[in-house]
């Protein structure tokens, strides 16, 4: 039998989206205690599904048989469902995989697409110059999704040695490691031993 606080306890180890055996913040995976999580979607999960396809389904009721309106709604609801897929088994997939590869490309093509088919729907509601807005704000998010997928490449230790360049100058250049006020602060971002 259980206590309360270890039933607590588990509980705060499930993530949001129901990823179970991780801890919500973190890389490492956890044991699943006494079977109880199988890797299955948590509750959160599928009253989440359950209220999207709720409120699809409700889209296309009161489109009133306008193709264009049930398209999109369908379109954007299977989306929807594929890109949760993708990151679950992407998830799941082993590091530097090739499948864990594949699966990163279909996140990407499926957020495109997504990205794609809301900003013409709001563009074709907008005057010109918020139309050039609202597609040059996809076009950045599409660029950026390319760059943090496939190009971008984290550092090693901290993850804090590309931050130094936004800092102030007496933090990122010329400090002096007997400086006690710098030192702290300088030596974790710029990965200075003094």
């Amino acid at each position: 039998m259980t206590s309360k606080a270890s039933k607590l306890a588990e509980q705060q180890r499930e993530p949001f989206l129901g990823v179970a055996g991780r801890p919500a913040g973190g890389d490492r995976a956890v044991a699943p205690a006494d079977g109880e999580h199988d890797g299955g979607f948590s509750w959160l999960t599928a009253l989440g599904f359950v209220f999207l396809t709720f409120n699809s389904g409700m889209a296309i009721y009161r489109s009133d048989g306008d193709l264009a309106a049930v398209s999109f709604v369908s379109f954007s609801y299977i989306d929807l469902v594929l890109l949760f897929v993708c990151l679950r088994m992407f998830e799941k997939a082993e590091p530097n995989s090739r499948e864990r590869g594949n699966l990163k490309a279909a996140v990407w093509i499926l957020t495109t697409l997504l990205t794609v088919v809301f900003s013409y729907k709001v563009a074709a509601i907008m005057p010109l110059p918020v139309q050039i807005l609202v597609w040059a704000m996809a076009g950045a998010t599409v660029l950026g999704g390319f760059y943090a997928f496939f190009v971008h490449r984290e550092s090693k230790g901290h993850g804090y040695q590309n931050v130094v360049w936004f800092l102030p100058v007496e933090f990122s250049s010329g400090y002096r490691c007997n400086d006690a006020k710098y030192t702290q602060l300088s030596n974790l971002l710029a990965g200075h031993n003094c």
